[in-house]
């Protein structure tokens, strides 16, 4: 059954410990029980008509609070806020409030009911909780930096800071308790708070009436208002704090004693405002004190400890001088050794440089001179119209061809020492490579050496030169052979290993992802940790004069590198090496020519094609242009990259194909062939070169509709190469 409006008024009016406040649509107070009368002090008849603005401070915006609380009420069924309001005496008092509106058939609020309660006591209790619990984590903190710490100026600023952050102090200082000649001056050690600029300007705290108590150890002196101190401004010449010194009204002071009861010093806080510094305060700072006495004297043991320490490594450096006369003759010595020793490696590299440039010289004037004379003694038959047959001039020409075959086998033996061969990379399965090497290797090595071949049977295929893997096989058997005179075993083992990223970045260059690896590991002599470092180095060798030049691991590192492998060794001494050839899988391979041509035609002639040739040496391109129109092409020339460019762009010219050399001056062939091909997306290209620095098995160079022709080369090859070109289909 509802309560009767009297019942109701009574039940509201006999709830003294909680407001209940009838407030209508716009906030005027329509009731006021008793509980609000005796928590706010306003009686009910001062409060009708009124709003509830008074009792919300002025700091806090009261008019915007009671907006906000009226507004959730409407629109959220509740408002309210918890903190501080005022009485009408004007103290203060910490309530929970809420606002709830009473609303008509149609929803509409027509009124509010405020209950209001005391929760003062809860919050002082909750906020001094708190502040216990932050105070006990300072001074864990600061305990725990005192344990550890033997830095005798860390230990103090720990203390100084932690006493600032527990008080509450605006800034804080340690002085340290000494004398000076006067009797009077204590230096300042520490401060926290306040830059030392703002004390650099004043003397250092004398003993005077307020000061010397602290350092004489005599007690804690603890002011809500230190200018009210009768000690405060006895002593000459200030009277006082100096002027433009921080302003200080709240004042803690506690001396730091040490287990002898010797005052080592005091802390000192202070603040602008009055009353800051509470007991917790003085037992903070206090516990503080004793931990930083203890702390201190520690570091100063530690101190102490390491001055020890110094002069005893003062006076061994000194006996290490006494004898320094000897260890620096012996010392000198091995360093001449030293010298000696690089100069005469340095003399060994450079006869291995002298020794392959004389071959190299003495070789290609062999050949210049078989090339020369042949042709000179063609030319003098033909000037003399000597009726030589056929048969007689073609042994000159044959003569000076087989001496250019041989030059050209020389530059590619160069060009592999110095890492820029042009390679031609094709699908290479190395089991069957190393299989069909078996009969060389095992006539390389001797009887002496066991051969062991441990091949994986479901080995990936890798991109590469066959030719250049199966040299570098050959040499890294040779070098095992050497190393294991009295004989031994020859393992060659192949696997698939797939390199992660932390592997990769360890090693410069190389790319994370699956490789083909081929080891060849020896049971001879090994290498030590310094040779090992220098084993892939050009000239490097530790054969004796005459039987190595120290060129074969550095052209085995060349070749891998530039095939977008890499290379390693591992080896011990006296148990014997492993080096480890890296080259990246290629799936879904044929082995055979990466990018293999159309077939050739029967004949290599020419079907009225037209053909730009660009190249820089005149002498080349006329030969080449030669030989193209004795086959029956149209050929257009070119001496740089841009004039074949502007030919390429001339609207309605036919030209079915692209002949440039790669070393071009400025716009380069690779670049001519881009060009070309963004105008002539089916222009075949026939590269030429030379010295291919920057062709490698990772470039463009030998893709579907381009192909690569080393120099010097055949001009029958050549026309082959160009024939099979076209026969893959026209290009315009």
């Amino acid at each position: 059954m509802p309560l009767s409006a009297a019942a109701l008024s009574t039940v509201i009016n006999s709830a003294t410990d909680t407001a209940i406040i009838a407030l209508d649509s716009r906030g005027a107070v329509l009731s006021w029980n008793p509980g609000a009368v005796r928590l706010l002090g306003w009686s009910e008849q001062e409060m009708l008509g009124q709003t509830l603005l008074r009792i919300f401070p002025e700091e806090t915006n009261p008019q915007a609070r009671v907006t906000e609380e009226m507004a959730d009420a409407q629109s959220k069924g509740r408002g309210g806020h918890e903190g501080w309001r005022m009485r009408a005496d004007g103290s203060r008092f910490w309530a929970v409030g809420e606002l709830t509106p009473v609303t008509d058939p149609a929803a509409a609020p027509v009124a509010f009911v405020k209950v209001l309660r005391d929760r003062t006591q809860w919050k002082v209790s909750e906020d001094a909780l708190r502040e216990e619990k932050r105070t006990l984590e300072i001074l864990n903190r600061a305990a725990a930096t005192l344990a550890r710490e033997n830095d005798l100026a860390l230990v103090v600023q720990a203390v100084t800071d932690a006493g600032v952050e527990v008080t509450g102090a605006q800034f804080g200082a340690f002085f340290y308790n000494l004398v000076d000649a006067a009797g009077e001056s204590y230096t300042l050690y520490t401060l926290s708070g306040a830059p030392r600029a703002a004390f650099e300007g004043f003397p250092m705290p004398r003993n005077t009436a307020l000061f010397g108590p602290t350092f004489a150890g005599e007690g804690i002196v603890r002011s809500d208002d230190i200018t009210q101190d009768p000690r405060y401004g006895q002593s000459a010449p200030w009277h006082g704090m100096p002027q433009g010194h921080l302003a200080v009204t709240s004042y803690l002071a506690v001396p730091v004693v040490d287990r002898a009861r010797h005052v080592i010093g005091g802390l000192f806080f202070g603040h602008a405002q009055p009353g800051v510094f509470t007991e917790r305060s003085e037992r903070s700072v206090a516990l503080l004190a004793a931990e930083a006495a203890i702390a201190i004297d520690n570091a100063r043991l530690f101190e102490a400890a390491q001055g020890e320490i110094e002069e005893r490594r003062k006076a061994e450096v000194a006996l290490q001088t006494l004898n320094a006369t000897l260890e620096s003759q012996v010392a000198e010595r091995s360093q001449q050794l030293r010298l000696h020793e690089d100069a005469l490696r340095q003399a060994q590299k450079m006869e291995a440089v002298g020794q392959l440039t004389g071959g190299i010289a003495h070789d290609f004037n062999n050949l210049l001179q078989g090339i020369m004379g042949n042709l000179q003694v063609l030319r003098k038959r033909l000037g003399q119209g000597v009726q030589s047959t056929a048969a007689d001039l073609d042994t000159y020409v044959t003569r000076a061809l087989a001496s250019t075959s041989r030059a050209a086998g020389l530059t590619h033996r160069l060009l592999a020492f110095s890492r820029r061969q042009p390679l031609s990379p094709k699908a290479v399965r190395a089991n069957p490579l190393v299989l069909s090497m078996q009969d060389l290797l095992r006539q390389t090595i001797g009887e002496k050496v066991e051969l062991s071949l441990q091949l994986a049977p479901d080995l990936w295929t890798t991109l590469c030169d066959e030719n250049q893997l199966e040299s570098a096989i050959l040499n890294l058997a040779i070098n095992a052979r050497d190393a294991m005179p009295g004989g031994g075993r020859l393992t060659i083992e192949t696997h698939n290993a797939e390199l992660d990223a932390a592997y990769a970045a360890a090693l410069h260059g190389v790319q994370p992802g699956p490789y083909v690896c081929i080891a060849v590991t020896d049971t001879g002599t090994g290498m030590t940790a310094e040779t090992l470092a220098h084993a892939f180095e050009p000239f490097f060798t530790t054969k004796a004069v005459g039987e190595g030049s120290g060129l074969g691991l550095s052209m085995i590192y060349g070749f891998t590198r530039q095939s977008e492998g890499h290379a390693r060794i591992f080896s011990e001494y006296g148990q014997g090496t492993t080096v480890r050839v890296y080259l990246p899988a290629h799936f879904n391979a044929e082995d055979g020519p990466a990018h293999a041509l159309p077939a050739p035609s029967a004949t290599a002639a020419g079907k009225g094609e037209v053909i730009l040739v660009v190249e820089d040496e005149t002498l080349v391109r006329e030969l080449v242009a030669e030989v193209l129109r004795d086959l029956g092409y149209q050929v257009l020339e070119a001496h740089d990259g841009p004039s074949g460019l502007q030919q390429l762009r001339v609207p309605q010219r036919r030209i079915d194909l692209l002949i440039t050399d790669v070393g071009l001056p400025g716009l380069n062939g690779r670049q001519v062939a881009e060009a070309a091909s963004a105008e002539r997306p089916d222009l075949k290209i026939l590269f030429m070169t030379g010295y291919a620095e920057k062709v490698s098995a990772s470039q463009p160079f030998a893709s579907p509709g381009r192909e690569i022709l080393t120099k010097p080369f055949e001009v029958d090859d050549m026309a082959r190469r160009v024939r099979a070109l076209l026969d893959g289909g026209a290009g315009r």
